[in-house]
């Protein structure tokens, strides 16, 4: 999963990064309004971290403009506790709300559920026959037994579960698995997925030719 954190507190932003990275998503970071806008404006995210005091262009500003033609998910962060303040930011299009100062394992809930909640998907567990995938602890067992994968692994097949039953296309995969500052190689995705299939089942993840991969169980 890929996150975008616009936050212009540098220590912030930086322990932010550094801890979802740590819980294997791809993260992207602005540092000013106009800049967050623009990736968010461009890039297919699965979340946004948006802070509402910002340079240039403030969190409100960039949630009502990125409205006009996306439907991210939100959560944003706020030094101000009023009431008035949220509701606007609610109003606005956010999908949830954060009072700074806050505790990290509560913002990565908040995040694992608004991705759960923008796939369809209530529930933290997902299962795929004998195959369960916990979204809370990102662990994954077949038949009972724990299956060790890879951060990236992990990140493709929560992916695809997520989007189970549907096309994803290598290109879908690689925007929301990998950050700008990745390294993509075109075969990567194919070792990956090789591997899980060696660990979970060749038939769990359908490969469509030229197309992408799918999940139909």
């Amino acid at each position: 999963m890929r996150i975008l954190v616009v936050e212009d507190e540098p220590r912030l932003l930086k322990s932010l990064a550094k801890a979802l990275r740590e819980e294997g998503y791809a993260v992207d970071t602005a540092e000013a309004g106009d800049e967050g806008l623009y990736k968010a404006e461009t890039n297919n995210y699965d979340a946004l971290v948006l802070d509402v005091m910002l340079p240039r262009l403030d969190g409100w500003e960039i949630l009502a403009k990125l409205r006009k033609q996306k439907q991210t998910p939100v959560l944003m962060l706020t030094a101000r506790d009023a009431t008035k303040d949220r509701v606007k930011g609610l109003d606005t299009g956010a999908d949830d709300y954060l009072v700074k100062p806050f505790d990290l394992p509560e913002l990565l809930a908040r995040l694992r559920a608004l991705i759960r909640r923008s796939a369809g998907k209530a529930r933290p567990e997902l299962e795929l026959g004998e195959v369960r995938i916990d979204t809370r602890a990102k662990t994954v067992t077949r038949a009972g037994e724990a299956v060790v994968l890879t951060a990236r692994e992990y990140g493709i097949l929560e992916y695809l579960a997520l989007h189970r039953g549907e096309l994803v296309t290598r290109t879908e995969l690689y925007e929301h698995l990998f950050d700008e500052n990745d390294d993509t190689l075109s075969n990567l995705l194919d070792v990956h997925v090789f591997s899980i299939r060696k660990k979970l089942g060749h038939d769990l993840i359908a490969t469509r030719r030229g197309q992408g991969y799918c999940i139909e169980r």
